[in-house]
């Protein structure tokens, strides 16, 4: 079974996401701080992971480093959340650059998401 870390500061997003991936049939661990994040996937090894940018205690692209910097879990795709109206070619640009697999802005579909999902699964 695939390992999924979702990383977001609202509570509700992590629920409905939670709930979304356990009926696709992951394994999903949940994080809603970027210190909690770092020791989640230093225990789960995530095979892909949700990763909001806008987040109070650590910004994604900050965590994305440090994710990266974690062996067991420096080759898992990074998927970015934003429910930011930001500039969308800054998005890519910054999160792309990162090493990151792909983006979805948010609110977005349950169906979207799998879909990008199992492509980073290859």
């Amino acid at each position: 079974m695939k390992k999924i870390l979702v990383i977001d500061d609202e509570k509700e997003i992590l629920a409905i996401l939670e709930k979304a991936l356990l009926r696709a049939n992951y394994e999903v661990r949940c994080a809603s701080s970027g210190q909690e994040a770092l020791n989640v996937a230093r225990d789960f090894f995530p095979d892909v992971i949700l990763l909001d940018i806008a987040m109070p205690d650590m910004d994604g692209y900050s965590l994305a480093a440090e994710l990266y910097s974690i062996r067991q879990v420096r080759n898992a795709p990074i998927i970015f959340m934003t429910g930011q109206e930001l500039d969308v070619e800054a998005i890519e640009k910054r999160a792309l650059g990162l090493g990151a697999y792909d983006y979805i802005l948010k609110p977005c579909g349950i169906q979207e998401l799998l879909e990008k999902i199992k492509k980073a699964l290859g």
